[in-house]
């Protein structure tokens, strides 16, 4: 177990994971109670989505051509991809299914501005994700190229 955390495709799953879990908690807990003095309060909102953003995007997608070729078994490059959908998944049941939770007396604007910015980040770090998985494969596999019949 340990050495599957320490793996460039397990802190994957787990950021996939731990950003779903997020989104759970900003969107069902947070949005049901004050907000209070925390970090993701309104007025930091914005700022504190930025990093979170840009942090979890470059190590999704840095960190691909580093597990393709470490990845013995294919399960575990499977995994890596599909978690992926976790986070859009809490996000598009949050914005076409639940979007009174986005709708609360004082934050509105901020809840679906964060709502749709999850939602692109989300959306890039999966297809963004297969798209460089591709491409890099095709590389590694020399697929791209057909033989010349002479």
């Amino acid at each position: 177990m340990r050495k599957f955390l320490l793996s460039v495709s397990g802190l994957s799953i787990v950021l996939a994971l731990g950003l779903a879990l997020w989104e759970w908690y900003f969107f069902f807990v947070a949005g049901t109670q004050r907000w209070g003095s925390g970090a993701f309060t309104s007025n930091r909102l914005g700022f504190n989505l930025a990093w979170l953003v840009g942090g979890y995007l470059t190590y999704q997608l840095i960190s691909i051509p580093f597990a393709l070729p470490a990845a013995r078994g294919r399960f575990i490059g499977v995994v890596d991809g599909m978690v992926s959908l976790v986070p859009l998944a809490v996000v598009l049941v949050v914005v076409f299914g639940k979007p009174y939770l986005l709708d609360t007396a004082e934050h509105t604007t901020e809840r679906w501005e964060a709502a749709i910015l999850l939602l692109f980040m989300n959306a890039a770090d999966l297809f963004g994700g297969y798209a460089f998985t591709i491409a890099l494969s095709r590389r590694i596999f020399d697929v791209s190229s057909a033989p010349s019949s002479s």
